[in-house]
């Protein structure tokens, strides 16, 4: 394309030649140059129509916003009806862990009713789509409060469990001797060294020489000597007053203030002292007085707490007895 480009008198003139290229490039300025135009254009008739409330303008404007904000209301409602169903999800399984806990507070000694008195049961319920986002946060609040106390109790449960566990390890329901037989029972019979009636004060398991002697629960040591009727003898503390006493040993094990477990090798089987042969003399003792083995083995696990097994003494050795008790 040429373009010839005079002067009012014609006196001067000048050819301009722009090939096809120059020609589309020149045209796309030129549109992007009125596109600009126009958008600003709109802009601003628009904002000010916006602001003054002209009729079309204002009614378009009413009609976007509106439109916004529809679709965010249904963002919000779809995000409020899934959180809602979670938080009715959460509500069932707090109930599950409310039920749990009723039956774990039995076994741990804690009423059920003290905790419902105490910690109150359930929440807000989430009743449906119609949820709004206060209740939504009146539901979690209630929510976390439950889960607080419900940590409580569990902790509470917990150490209630775990102290009575340990009361058990505690009780000497353990046999002294792994599979050894049972000699001579608790009670009155005629002693073997001199023929006259005596108070067996324990129990007597006769087994090879060497045999472990095991700890009938957890304790400490509280004696490890040789005694002249008892020969190489130990005494474990079981606390609450409770002791058990192991004789006869040929060797020990364990020395004054060791901890024991139940279950471990404290001695082994021997005869020493006033004996006629190896074996185990095993006694307990409640509060000093001489209390029958058999019962605390027999009883196992089902004694919750050593206060809770402490019979009745049974009646005390005539003084001229008090010598040969252990046999």
């Amino acid at each position: 394309m040429h373009l010839i480009i005079t002067d009012a008198w014609l006196a001067k003139s000048r050819a301009i030649y722009l090939s096809g290229t120059k020609l589309v490039l020149a045209g796309f300025v030129a549109a992007l140059a009125l596109m600009l135009v126009a958008a600003g254009l709109y802009h601003w008739v628009f904002l000010k129509g916006a602001r003054e409330g002209w009729p079309v303008i204002g009614a378009l404007v009413k009609l976007v916003v509106k439109d916004e904000f529809d679709q965010r209301d249904r963002f919000l409602r779809e995000n409020l009806d899934m959180m809602a169903r979670r938080v009715g999800e959460m509500q069932a399984k707090m109930m599950q862990l409310e039920a749990l806990g009723e039956r774990v507070s039995g076994l741990a000694g804690v009423n059920p009713n003290d905790i419902k008195a105490t910690a109150g049961r359930g929440g807000a319920l989430v009743a449906g789509p119609s949820l709004t986002m206060e209740e939504l946060q009146a539901t979690l609040a209630d929510l976390d409060k439950l889960t607080d106390q419900r940590v409580d109790l569990m902790t509470v449960m917990e150490s209630r469990l775990f102290d009575q566990k340990i009361r058990k390890m505690m009780v000497p329901t353990q046999e002294p001797v792994a599979g050894g037989n049972l000699g001579s029972p608790f009670g009155w019979r005629i002693d073997p060294m001199n023929g006259r009636s005596a108070l067996h004060t324990g129990l007597d398991f006769p087994s090879e020489p060497g045999t472990g002697i095991l700890a009938a629960a957890g304790g400490v040591v509280v004696t490890q000597e040789y005694h002249p009727a008892y020969g190489n003898m130990v005494e474990v503390d079981h606390g609450n007053e409770l002791i058990t006493r192991y004789a006869h040993a040929s060797r020990v094990l364990v020395k004054k203030g060791d901890l024991v477990k139940r279950g471990q090798k404290i001695a082994e089987v021997g005869t020493t002292g006033r004996s006629t042969g190896p074996h185990l003399h095993f006694e307990v003792l409640v509060q000093g007085v001489f209390q029958d083995p058999q019962k605390f083995l027999t009883a196992g696990q089902k004694l919750p707490k050593p206060s809770l097994v402490a019979a009745a003494p049974p009646p005390r050795p005539a003084p001229a007895l008090q010598q040969v008790r252990a046999n």
